[in-house]
């Protein structure tokens, strides 16, 4: 990766290398010393921070509450769940030692919680007035991912919530996974302005252990899809192994039903790679660290006073209001490397303010999104700087959606099929419902079917691979 001050690559020409320097020059994140891990830097962790903010508040809204669980799990938890433990065990890093002995019974450094949680929850729950039990839980997860890693996209060790509930009836607890499901497309959609498709997972491509699982799924400029989030339907195939039991009102014991969800910074990645451009990133103002950066220009001692008396008013009056706002008072640098590190760093809107501003009575607002320049009033500067963040915010999800509805095709042939998978689609094909004929394009093609979306009706095509009567359309592409 080059040394050179800002981003030196176009994201049309290298998506892979502009990807790393964005991360990597907007202070996001950095390499750590092994392999596979990346240290999360304060800029990079304020995006997450306020993610996490904003799905706490809406989950504690709807009667979640905080936990916390270690990260060592025994050997012996994991397998209860067959299933489940063999989808994960290539991915575990296991500890067998303490010091210089052996422990016995291996520990897996965390996957996942279920077994964990459901261990303790077996525990906790004896009769019907304790549920349901809604708990979230934000931690890490550790995956060996080695060969192929990606800074917040594919890491051995990463950053998520997992939540894990537990209900008295199979109608309550599908209930939890769609109302699930929709908070986080609420959240990625009007905050990282992202648009989403949602739909199910196929059984090939569920959760290992579960019933089935629903998802988010959206597309990437180089036309890969990308996983945003999940949320599953355990049934009771948890419940049974773990003995998670409880006694009804009419005193008969029954096993429970469960649910188990959630995002990662995952959601970070998806946010550098659809919104940044040549120059760097570009942040939505809901998550943004920084709405607002004014950038004061003087050239005098004299221009300089008034100009950062009148800076620090305006910061005052976008601070009431709750705006993210910095005035960068550096010296050692010009305005204009001001300009360009700001941008490679995304914050949606600059104020640059001089002496002919002052004299004028003005700022020169910049946005980041569409580089466009606007001069507003002193008396405008509450009002007018408010409605240009929502602007902005509504445009990144506009310009979006619009890639999407753009980069989505119906196709029903299956050469056609092949030759517009090469050009990174979104591919809403019919389907027969046969896990043979899924593979079998994966093995051609290198496509997943993605989701099989909510609102897609019963196609009258045949399927795209085998010709016979189709289930249903379902969304192809490949994935990261």
């Amino acid at each position: 990766m080059s040394k050179e001050i800002g981003i030196t690559v176009k994201k049309n020409e290298n998506f892979s290398e502009w990807y790393t320097q964005v991360v990597i020059k907007a202070e996001l994140a950095d390499y750590a010393p092994v392999k596979g891990l990346i240290v999360l830097r304060p800029y990079g962790y304020s995006i997450w921070e306020s993610l996490k903010d904003s799905l706490d508040e809406k989950l504690k809204s709807t009667g979640h509450q905080n936990g916390f669980l270690p990260v060592l799990i025994p050997e012996s938890l994991l397998s209860k769940e067959s299933e489940h433990f063999a989808g994960f065990n290539p991915e575990v890093f296991w500890v067998t030692h303490a010091g210089d002995s052996e422990i016995g019974d291996r520990l897996a450094l965390r996957p996942t919680s279920e077994t964990l949680a459901y261990s303790m929850y077996s525990k906790w729950i004896k009769s019907w007035r304790d549920l349901p039990l809604k708990i979230n839980f934000w931690n890490t997860a550790l995956r060996a991912e080695i060969k192929s890693t990606k800074p917040f996209l594919r890491t051995s060790e990463f950053l998520w919530q997992e939540g894990h509930t537990v209900h008295a009836t199979k109608e309550e607890a599908e209930k939890e996974v769609m109302s699930i499901l929709e908070i986080y497309k609420k959240t990625v959609e009007e905050e990282l302005a992202i648009p989403v498709i949602t739909g199910k997972k196929t059984d090939k491509e569920k959760f290992v252990g579960a019933v089935y699982t629903t998802t988010m799924e959206a597309i990437m400029p180089d036309g890969k899809a990308l996983q945003m989030g999940t949320s599953h339907f355990l049934g009771q195939n948890f419940s049974k192994p773990f003995e998670i039991k409880f006694l009804d009102k009419e005193n008969i014991e029954n096993f429970a039903w469960q649910t188990s969800w959630g995002v990662s910074w995952r959601l970070i990645g998806a946010l550098i790679m659809v919104h940044g451009d040549d120059k760097g990133l570009v942040l939505p103002p809901r998550v943004s660290p920084i709405q607002i950066v004014i950038v004061p220009i003087y050239y005098s001692e004299s221009d300089k006073e008034h100009i950062i008396k009148k800076s620090k008013e305006i910061e005052q009056i976008l601070s009431k209001k709750k705006i993210r706002v910095h005035i960068d008072i550096r010296d050692e640098f010009t305005p204009g490397y001001k300009f360009h590190d700001w941008e490679m760093k995304g914050v949606p809107l600059r104020i640059e303010i001089g002496p002919k501003d002052l004299a004028k009575g003005k700022i020169v607002l910049v946005r980041r999104d569409n580089q466009k320049k606007t001069d507003l009033s002193f008396e405008n500067v509450e009002n007018g700087i408010d409605s240009m963040l929502n602007e902005i915010q509504q445009n990144l999800f506009e310009r979006a959606k619009s890639f999407l509805v753009e980069k989505t095709q119906v196709i029903s042939d299956f050469e056609k099929f092949k030759s517009a998978i090469e050009d990174g689609l979104f591919l809403n094909s019919p389907w027969c419902g046969d896990q043979k004929c899924e593979e079998k394009i994966k093995e051609i093609t290198g496509a997943d079917i993605r989701v099989i979306p909510f609102n897609n009706k019963k196609s009258s095509e045949p399927c795209i691979s085998c010709k016979k009567p189709s289930k249903e359309n379902v969304i192809f592409a490949r994935g990261y």
